[in-house]
């Protein structure tokens, strides 16, 4: 049952970074066309576009962990014995854990007062709606990253 939800997630994860892609790359052509073309352009098109950079940089770094590509620095594997590096890499992973978070935490806040601001990002979608990639994106990562100690 925990597998099938994990695989469903990840699906979920692919999926959404793949359509924030795709909808980047539509509306941000869309606009050029409609601007050299017809001399307007969406208002809220911009945006959309910069909050769906937000969306793709998290997603990506989300998929990224999950498949041990985030960036790492491998200068010790060349000097350490495999005892000593597996503890440096329980410990980084540990570490970042740590700091996602820490992020997950502070980027729940900053959602928290924008709900309670009701700030509005474009027409009539709150900021915080489009800022939940946030504290999720983070949550996840350091969750990955707390079972990367025990995976190692």
């Amino acid at each position: 049952m925990l597998k099938k939800t994990v695989a469903l997630l990840e699906r979920t994860e692919d999926f959404l970074l793949a359509l924030s892609l795709f909808v980047i790359i539509f509306l941000a052509l869309l606009q050029i066309l409609l601007r050299n073309a017809f001399g307007f352009g969406f208002l809220w098109a911009e945006s959309v576009l910069k909050i769906l950079v937000l969306w793709i940089a998290l997603l990506g770094a989300m998929v990224a962990t999950r498949e041990g590509h985030h960036i790492k620095i491998d200068l010790l594997d060349r000097f350490l014995s495999p005892l000593l590096l597996l503890f440096i890499r329980r410990l980084t992973s540990a570490f970042s854990a740590f700091i996602c978070g820490l992020a997950a935490y502070y980027s729940a806040d900053l959602v928290y007062y924008e709900f309670l601001d009701s700030t509005v990002a474009f027409g009539i979608v709150p900021v915080w709606l489009c800022q939940i990639i946030m504290p999720v994106a983070f949550c996840v990562m350091g969750l990955r990253f707390f079972s990367q100690c025990w995976k190692q």
